[in-house]
């Protein structure tokens, strides 16, 4: 067996039942996952990712009733954890199912805490461990497919080396080299590069929280980007705000490169297509 069982629940409840359908069914709360679901899966999984629009602000997201219908009809959910879905919580609560399978990358992981960064698909370095726990959770929920979703895993920890390759070439370029970002939705990736971030936490984390930084961070990191105190700028282009547009703004007119970066799967492209192209465009915005 794969993967480890130590992340993986069982809730029970009313409703329920074994497999049915074209595959085993899968909730992702986030796209991301849903994503590496199909990759392991393949056609023995049907899979509903719900964060999933690349247009809309995560943070501000509100599960539907479409949503709590997949929930109550899924027989494994695979969740990020760490506070980011708390919704799915509320979800797998209003709809109990016998023997529903719940699997939470931060648990996986270990990670926890208020301060700690819930982005853990930007956790290059550890997306061997996320992969291994997904497919773990695929085989217990449906031990018949075991052979194929430890196949998929091969193709899918295969699949990695150019990312992880790219990430290895920015640290041994750009090593300490000082950048920031407006959240800390690549702080992983960040530091996984070797990079220095500058940015301090009283700005980024209420801009992750959807609140007003204090006047103070908000002029540190205006200093940062007008006296080009830093290489690059990473931006989440996706959860934007006045402050956030400033400085990007401001970051552009002092000549400091701009690498955009989201937080869900864009359309027509794999987890492994997404990442590397941020991460490529890290190492040219270093290169400028």
């Amino acid at each position: 067996m794969i993967g480890g069982g130590i992340a993986v629940g069982l809730v029970f409840g009313a409703g329920g039942g074994g497999p049915a359908g074209p595959g085993l069914r899968v909730v992702a709360a986030e796209s991301v996952y849903g994503d590496i679901v199909s990759q392991l899966g393949g056609p023995h999984v049907s899979v509903t990712s719900i964060l999933s629009d690349p247009n809309a602000d995560p943070h501000l997201f509100e599960p539907g009733t479409r949503n709590g219908l997949a929930v109550a009809r899924a027989q494994l959910v695979v969740q990020n954890g760490a506070g980011y879905d708390a919704f799915m919580d509320r979800l797998e609560r209003a709809a109990p199912a016998v023997g529903r399978r719940v699997l939470t990358i931060a648990d996986v992981l270990g990670v926890r805490g208020a301060h700690a960064n819930p982005h853990l698909w930007y956790d290059v370095p550890r997306l061997g461990e996320i992969a291994a726990a997904i497919a773990g959770a695929l085989e217990r929920a449906d031990p018949a497919h075991a052979t194929a979703y430890r196949a998929g895993l091969r193709r899918f920890d295969a699949s990695l080396a150019p990312l992880r390759a790219e990430v290895a070439r920015i640290r041994s370029r750009y090593a300490g080299a000082p950048v920031a970002y407006t959240e800390p939705l690549p702080g992983y990736l960040v530091e996984a590069a070797g990079l220095l971030n500058r940015a301090p936490d009283g700005f980024t984390r209420p801009i992750e929280s959807g609140t007003e930084p204090s006047p103070q961070a908000v002029s540190t990191m205006t200093g940062l980007v007008s006296g080009r105190e830093i290489r690059v700028l990473l931006y989440n282009s996706q959860a934007v705000s006045p402050i956030t547009q400033r400085l990007r703004d401001a970051a552009r007119r002092a000549g400091v490169p701009v690498v955009a970066v989201t937080e869900t799967l864009p359309p027509g492209r794999s987890f492994q297509q997404w990442q590397l192209a941020q991460a490529r465009a890290l190492e040219a915005a270093l290169a400028r």
